[in-house]
């Protein structure tokens, strides 16, 4: 970078960035961890992040680190809150822009060092470094309200799903059970829901989320609540 005209002598803290990766098995909603290969917290299980890059924003730094843990570009991230606690670091002052993302498992290809990348059902997560337990609540909690105004959640599916699967997923990430029959009933009428034909195997309706007609629908103003 070219040198600036301002410098500082007040002390600056580090920045980084953390990704929450959710993923769905088809059973439970699913958080990619990396166990920690040195201090502090060697050997512990951690979200992937890293150091933010002096030439990149926080939503860069954010795609870089998906990307080298995950091979995946273009989900769905967002940025949900900053993490600035004095002690949430021994090594020294540093502040964290934390993101989630959404992916599909089947598309995950984590990084040559196989052990130290691991999905973890979020009923199985085992205890997590730095500020990280306190983290995924909050990433939970944003992303509980982005599925219910915003289908978010179709992210987490294949193509072409099920409707039981549909289910399955929202009842994972609400930690809660839905009727059959009224679940259903509230999907379909979203009207976002195109019936396709079943493939090979599939004994049920199989269905592909239509993101045109939603953003025709965004546009003029009205959001369907799934």
């Amino acid at each position: 970078m070219e040198n600036r005209v301002y410098t500082y002598k007040h002390p600056h803290p580090s920045v980084t960035v953390d990704c929450v990766i959710f993923g769905f098995n088809g059973l439970s909603l699913q958080v990619l961890l990396i166990e920690r290969g040195s201090e502090p917290y060697k050997g512990c299980w951690a979200f992937p992040g890293g150091f933010l890059n002096i030439d990149e924003s926080a939503a860069d730094g954010a795609k870089r680190e998906l990307e080298e843990e995950t091979g995946l570009t273009g989900a769905y991230m967002e940025q949900f809150h900053t993490y600035s606690a004095p002690d949430r670091d021994p090594r020294e002052r540093v502040i964290t822009i934390a993101h989630y993302a959404l992916v599909r498992t089947s598309d995950v290809r984590p990084g040559d060092d196989a052990a130290r990348v691991c999905w973890f059902s979020l009923d199985d997560v085992p205890t997590l470094a730095f500020d990280h337990e306190h983290i995924l609540k909050d990433a939970l909690t944003r992303l509980r309200e982005r599925v219910h105004f915003q289908p978010v959640a179709f992210g987490l599916l294949p193509d072409e799903f099920t409707m039981k699967e549909l289910r399955t997923l929202y009842e994972a990430v609400f930690g809660v059970s839905f009727d059959k029959r009224s679940f259903e009933r509230r999907m379909l009428n979203t009207g976002l829901l195109v019936k396709t034909e079943p493939t090979s195997g599939r004994k049920h309706a199989t269905y592909r989320f239509d993101s045109d007609k939603y953003e025709d629908l965004r546009r003029s103003g009205y959001y369907p609540e799934f």
